[in-house]
C-alpha cells in the first residue's frame, strides 16, 4: 500500500535532495513544470526526464531521455504520466534502486506500487509535492 501518509510524506520531502522528474515539459503552463519550479524554489535539485527533450534545457537542468540515462543518483522519481505508460519508469526505478517513487495526482497505478514495495522502494500515490509541502509546514531552504 503506497505510503500517503502525512508522516511518511513528511519524512520523504525532509530527506530527499535530488529528484528525478518525468514528464517534465517545457511549457511554463504545464504542471510539471510549475512543480518543476516549485521543488527548485525549495531548494531541491530536480532533474527533468523527458525523451522528446533529451539534450534540451529546461529551468536551467539539462533534460534526460531515461532514467538510465541520469548523470548521478537520485533520491526520487515524480511520475508526471499517465498511469499506463508508468510501469516502466517503476520498473526503471526498481532496477535503479531509487528510493522513492511518486505519482502524482490522478497518476495511480496499484499494481505497479506493490511491485516498487515488493522491491523495497516506497511509493507515494495520487499527492503532489507542490501542495504537500505547504500543507505539511515543511520549511526548505530557498
Amino acid at each position: 500500500m503506497p505510503s500517503n501518509s502525512p508522516e511518511q510524506m513528511r519524512h520523504i520531502l525532509t530527506t530527499v535532495r535530488t529528484i528525478a522528474l518525468v514528464g517534465a515539459s517545457e511549457k511554463t503552463g504545464r504542471p510539471s513544470h510549475e512543480v518543476m519550479e516549485f521543488l527548485q524554489d525549495q531548494g531541491y535539485r530536480v532533474i527533468p526526464v523527458n525523451p522528446r527533450l533529451a539534450g534540451q534545457k529546461v529551468l536551467g537542468e539539462t533534460v534526460y531521455a531515461d532514467l538510465h540515462s541520469l548523470p548521478e543518483p537520485v533520491d526520487m522519481v515524480d511520475l508526471f504520466l499517465a498511469p499506463e505508460r508508468t510501469d516502466a519508469i517503476i520498473d526503471h526505478a526498481i532496477d535503479l534502486k531509487i528510493p522513492v517513487v511518486w505519482l502524482q495526482i490522478g497518476v495511480i497505478n496499484e499494481e505497479g506500487a506493490a511491485r516498487a514495495e515488493d522491491f523495497g522502494l516506497t511509493v507515494v500515490m495520487d499527492h503532489c509535492p507542490k501542495q504537500e509541502i505547504p500543507r505539511l509546514g515543511i520549511a526548505r531552504r530557498a
